[in-house]
């Protein structure tokens, strides 16, 4: 069972979302501050937190930059009635893994705490398996049985992220940021480019392929599932 920390000062919301996550059958832990949210996670292990922005007492970006610098890497979802970019590039600055505006869409909830989770344990084991198909984080190898490719490093992070997450779609602005840093010069055209040499060295593999959505960006999709 997953244990789920909820750091939310709006008793209402607070009681929602632990109300949505028991149907889901994780394990709500609630603490109304930051405060709160520390004591509890010195007596316990968590899984994944959801944590407001504004607080009283500590907000929400400086307990994660706290958690974060003290080595916890657990997925951190915000949840926030602050929408702009500004807002949101601070929260992954600090070490948010996703970042979800109020009102809170029940199902949308669900749905990024799974993908978290599930991204969760990708990173701990370094490595995504599709099929015959395995990506191994600390080689920056793509192996097909006996066929192994080593990727650059870029290459192999951003085709690890979109596999990371299949189905989603990413921004280039957010694949720049992301894998290129915020303070990066390259272009956004960078990303096509790294995007074209993905397609031309897979095409032929029949696990996955990389895909364009018309005014967004790209998405990863297995074609199993499709």
């Amino acid at each position: 069972m997953f244990r789920i920390l909820v750091v939310e000062d709006d008793p209402n919301i607070r009681k929602l979302i632990e109300a949505v996550l028991l149907d889901e059958r994780y394990i709500p832990l609630p603490a109304k501050d930051a405060k709160d949210a520390l004591d509890i996670l010195d007596r316990q292990h968590i899984d994944l937190m959801i944590t407001d922005i504004m607080m009283p007492g500590m907000d929400g970006y400086t307990l994660t930059e706290q958690l974060r610098g003290a080595g916890c890497d657990f997925p951190i979802l915000m949840v926030t009635a602050r929408e702009t970019i500004k807002d949101k590039r601070k929260g992954f600055i600090v070490g948010t893994d996703d970042y979800m505006v109020k009102p809170v869409d029940e199902e949308e909830l669900i749905l990024r705490v799974k993908a978290l989770l599930r991204r969760a344990k990708i990173v701990s084991e370094r490595k995504i398996t599709l099929g015959q198909v395995t990506l191994n984080y600390d080689a920056l190898t793509v192996s097909r049985g006996s066929e192994r490719v080593t990727l650059p490093q870029k290459e192999f992070m951003l085709l690890y992220k979109l596999l990371s997450y299949p189905g989603a779609v990413f921004t280039r602005i957010q694949l720049m940021d992301e894998i290129w840093g915020f303070d990066s010069e390259s272009a956004e055209h960078t990303v096509s480019v790294h995007i074209g040499r993905l397609r031309e060295r897979f095409y032929a593999w029949p696990e996955f392929s990389i895909e364009t959505v018309r005014g967004l960006g790209y998405k990863a999709v297995r074609r199993d599932e499709r």
